[in-house]
């Protein structure tokens, strides 16, 4: 029988962690992800799971660690916010291009300076171009689902990359809510055991991890590994169908609220969704007919399958929680306002920036953000460039 249970999504991850029992954490603390660690170091003191605690001296030691284990043949797994991704920076790059499918819990956090502590999508959006899976969870529910879900889709052999699962700093990690739990032995059956094809101590075979490339090979490297992110996608799909199957949760690249008829549709990311949502119910009392694409997969990235979602659209508002100072908004922005052209779309578009340094996005910030959109869809937009929300100019 399903769990039910009060968890914050720190500890949601790292029950999901308890229950998939994996070989190797190494780990260095830092907000808002510390939790997780110390959770997992907990379960293991205790003699719950036998995971081997690395304890390290900073985030670059701990992906180092992560990627030595994982080419070695080991189920690994590291947690990280802000500051300690940019730290790994390098070893991201290292992670993805050797194949190696280490899980990432990521609690996002805005990047200094000024320095803070709260929620943003500077970190994991920073690193979007380093060849990590990413998917995004909007409250602790999706938190612990999507990492239930992540060695199934990292590991598969038309895969092989590294994924980040990610979840708002604060607003998903530490808020406690209710969720809904599977049994350890049906999570165990659903992430099976790590069999890896090839791997650094494995005796039969002679093998190099991160070789020096020279240019008659390198590149063959990379379009291999860009093939495996778009092989991801349909592996991402194909899981999540059998998820529900076992949860009764369903998942896909994105989640589409009353969107089926919208005029007027919003486009964000992560914990701001829930607060959309409640707005969209308000007006749709009104009848207005406002609507949300929540995207919960940003790499690889479902430029057309949302731009086709969006298609009969009148206007849209794409939000992004960082700031790419491109002097065009963020990069949740170009890259659907790209796909949303290529597709021919023809809806107005708004690009906006909000909850940087986790600034609040209220219900009554989401409705005039309709009541905007009602008005360029008739009028055209006028300003040149793109807008902040909640922001003292």
């Amino acid at each position: 029988m399903a769990i039910k249970e009060r968890m914050s999504g720190n500890e949601a991850v790292a029950y999901a962690i308890k229950q998939i029992n994996p070989d190797v954490m190494p780990a260095f603390p830092i907000t808002p992800s510390t939790e997780l660690p110390q959770f997992v170091s907990n379960y293991i003191a205790n003699g719950e799971i036998d995971t081997e605690f690395i304890p390290v001296e900073s985030e670059h030691s701990s992906m180092s660690a992560a990627i030595g284990a994982s080419a070695a043949g080991a189920r690994t797994l590291t947690a990280t916010s802000s500051c300690g991704l940019a730290y790994m920076w390098e070893v991201l790059y290292v992670a993805a291009s050797d194949r190696l499918p280490i899980a990432l819990a990521l609690v996002n956090r805005g990047l200094t300076g000024p320095l803070n502590i709260n929620c943003e999508h500077s970190d994991s959006m920073g690193a979007r171009d380093s060849g990590w899976i990413q998917i995004y969870a909007e409250n602790n529910q999706e938190a612990y689902d999507n990492f239930v879900m992540a060695y199934r889709i990292a590991e598969h052999k038309d895969v092989m990359l590294p994924i980040m699962a990610c979840m708002d700093g604060f607003i998903t990690s530490h808020a406690v809510e209710n969720i809904t739990l599977l049994e350890d032995d049906l999570v165990k059956n659903f992430v099976g055991e790590y069999k890896p094809e090839h791997y650094l101590l494995n005796k039969d075979e002679v093998m190099a991890i991160g070789p020096y490339a020279v240019s008659n090979y390198c590149m063959e490297a990379k379009r291999a590994q860009a093939q495996a992110m778009m092989n991801a996608k349909q592996v991402i799909l194909d899981v999540a169908k059998e998820f529900e199957e076992m949860s009764g949760r369903k998942y896909g690249l994105f989640e589409e609220y009353r969107l089926e008829d919208a005029d007027y549709a919003v486009v964000a990311i992560g914990s701001a969704c829930g607060t959309a949502k409640d707005a969209i119910d308000k007006l749709r009392e009104k009848g207005v007919k406002a609507g949300l694409l929540k995207v919960r997969v940003f790499r690889p990235f479902p430029g057309k399958e949302m731009a086709d979602a969006l298609a009969n659209c009148k206007a849209i508002a794409i939000m992004d929680r960082c700031e790419s100072y491109s002097a065009n908004g963020g990069p949740l922005s170009a890259e659907l306002g790209a796909a949303l052209f290529k597709n021919k779309n023809q809806a107005e578009v708004l690009n906006i920036v909000y909850g940087l340094s986790g600034r609040d996005m209220t219900v009554e910030d989401f409705e005039k953000i309709y009541e905007d959109l009602a008005d360029v869809a008739v009028n055209g937009v006028k300003e040149e460039g793109y807008r902040y929300v909640g922001v003292r100019e």
